[in-house]
Order: structure tokens, then C-alpha cells, then sequence
């Protein structure tokens, strides 16, 4: 760890994607790099782009990327897909997208799985924005797996998070959904070069005045990734949210909201291990065989096991 870790603070990439290979293979000693991780971490902006499969989140991180380039800024991009049901690893297709700046000095390009996480958001890839933040990349773009209404797991972790729509899609319906409308900061509607993008961003402006009134209202952004048209728009939008969260008492709430889950997903993962090992060694003492005979039952043994890991043996 010592070998990787020098070298990647001083921005060496490959020092950078095998410590990311560490934390998301779960490796013993990941525990202890994020604690050397952490403190120099906080600097970055995290960026999620979300939306429904074929809305073009790939096409306008690309545009995004340029745009963040020509003010000179260190971009690091995790493309969530899906994991492939055979190896548990990532299957690349957002990645190809941007391949164009795969191998440009100051980006940093990253794929992985969702691990089976509904919201496309799994621990490791937090993890893999701290230690990018930590080797000095400014902005970091989290693209999700885009699946519906399960996105709102990208506000665990995102300071800013982007919604692309598009026309012909129905996103005018999809996205009165509860939780939906409720975790953007900004909305995209792409492919403003086809019929009926105005018709989805006065849809959607029309939607947040039904929400009322915010300190923070989001903006709508037509943008055509196609015609790389409007994409300095939309960053705009993301700095002046950058600096409305520097500087609010919600920016403040925001960043202690997100540290709590934080500090919860670390309990839940670390409970869950614990227990699995638990219930491992309990299996071959014939509980299986008195569960399937209804002599014992689950819920009991459940009990059981979690009194025995927080000592406190019959307390309810």
C-alpha cells in the first residue's frame, strides 16, 4: 500500500487504479488506506449524471469533460454499469463512449460494476471518488447505471446531481415519480436537436413551481450532445450550485446529511460482515437441518446470533 499510495498522491495513474482495485476487491488492507485517504480528501467536486438508459448520460459527460478541460481542471469520471452476471465486473459500454479522452493527461476514466446495488451506486465507488479527491482531481463525474426510480442513491454521494431527460422517452411522466424529481440540482434535457425538448424542460420548469418555492431552484439546460451545443450552460449551472453549497446554511446541512450516510453505510457494511461470518459458523451445527424439520425458526436464530455480537444475550 505504501509502494501505491505515494506515487498516486503525486498523480500517477496506474498507483491511482490499483488503489481502486483495492477498495473495490475488498482487500484486507482497504480499510486502512481509506483512513490515510480520508483527511486529504474534500476538495473535489462530485458531479452525478443520472437518468433513464438511452438519455445520453455518457455522450454528455464527454461534452462536460471539455468543457471542465478548456478552464484547465482535473477530471475524474466512474461510469457505473452493470455487472456482468458471470465475472461480477463491469461491462465497459459507458466507457467506450469516451474513449476519446481515455488517454488525455488530467482525465481519469474509471468503470465498475454496480454489484448488484439497485441505485447503481455501490460502497467502493465512493471510496473511488475520496481517493481521486484525495490525488487532486477537481471535479469527479459519477455516471449511474441509469434504472429508474432506485437512482436516488446517487445523492449519497454526489454535491451536485444532474438529471438528463430527453424527448420521446416519456421522461415527462417518469419524472413526477416520487424521489425522482426530488434529487436533482440541475436538469438536462438532451437531444435538443430532436422534436419536443422544449416541450420537457417547460414540463419540467412547469413541475417545479408545483414543488414551490427553494433556495435553490434547479435550472433546465437544453443541451444537444450531438451539436455540442449548451453544454457550457449546464456547467455554468454547476458552478454557480458549487458555490451556492460553499456558501448556505442548506449547502452546510447538505454536507452533514452526507456525512452521516456515510458513517452509516460503513456500520451496515461492517454489521453485515460481521453477522455472514456468524451465520458461516453456525451452519455446520445442524441448524439447517432443524430449520427445514420447523423445529427452530429463523427469526429466532437470528436473534440469537446478533445478541451474541453486541453482547447483550436475551435483551430484547
Amino acid at each position: 500500500m505504501e509502494q501505491l499510495l505515494k506515487p498516486a498522491l503525486g498523480g500517477d495513474v496506474r498507483s491511482i487504479g490499483r488503489l481502486i482495485t483495492l477498495v473495490e476487491s475488498e482487500a484486507p488492507n482497504s480499510k486502512e488506506l481509506m483512513k490515510r485517504i480520508y483527511p486529504l480528501s474534500g476538495r473535489a467536486q462530485v458531479v452525478g449524471i443520472t437518468g433513464s438508459p438511452g438519455a445520453g448520460k455518457s455522450s454528455f459527460a464527454d461534452r462536460l469533460i471539455k468543457e471542465y478541460r478548456k478552464d484547465n481542471k482535473k477530471i475524474g469520471v466512474i461510469a457505473i454499469d452493470p455487472s456482468s452476471p458471470f465475472t461480477g465486473g463491469a461491462i465497459l459500454g459507458d466507457r467506450l463512449r469516451m474513449q476519446e479522452h481515455a488517454l488525455e493527461d488530467g482525465v481519469y476514466i474509471r468503470s465498475m460494476g454496480s454489484r448488484g446495488n439497485l441505485g447503481g451506486v455501490s460502497r467502493s465507488t465512493h471510496e473511488a471518488c475520496l481517493i481521486l479527491d484525495a490525488c487532486g482531481y477537481d471535479i469527479i463525474i459519477v455516471e449511474t447505471v441509469g434504472v429508474g426510480q432506485s437512482e436516488v442513491d446517487i445523492v449519497k454521494i454526489a454535491d451536485t446531481v444532474c438529471l438528463v431527460l430527453t424527448p420521446g422517452m416519456g421522461d415527462d411522466v417518469q419524472i413526477m415519480k416520487a424521489g425522482i424529481m426530488e434529487i436533482a440540482d440541475i436538469f438536462v434535457v438532451n437531444k435538443a436537436d430532436k422534436e419536443g425538448a422544449e416541450k420537457v424542460a417547460s414540463d419540467v420548469r412547469l413541475m417545479l413551481k408545483l414543488l414551490g418555492d427553494r433556495e435553490w431552484t434547479p435550472p433546465v439546460a437544453l443541451v444537444s450532445s450531438y451539436k455540442n451545443s449548451g453544454v457550457d450552460a449546464a456547467k455554468s449551472f454547476l458552478d454557480n450550485h458549487r458555490d451556492y453549497l460553499e456558501n448556505s446554511e442548506e449547502g452546510k446541512q447538505r454536507r452533514y446529511s452526507k456525512l452521516g450516510m456515510e458513517v452509516e453505510a460503513i456500520m451496515r457494511s461492517e454489521i453485515s460482515r460481521t453477522a455472514e461470518r456468524a451465520w458461516k459458523s453456525r451452519q455446520s451445527s445442524g441448524i439447517l437441518e432443524d430449520l427445514a424439520g420447523r423445529t427452530r425458526d429463523p427469526y429466532t436464530v437470528v436473534g440469537e446470533i446478533m445478541s451474541e455480537l453486541f453482547r447483550c444475550e436475551g435483551k430484547k
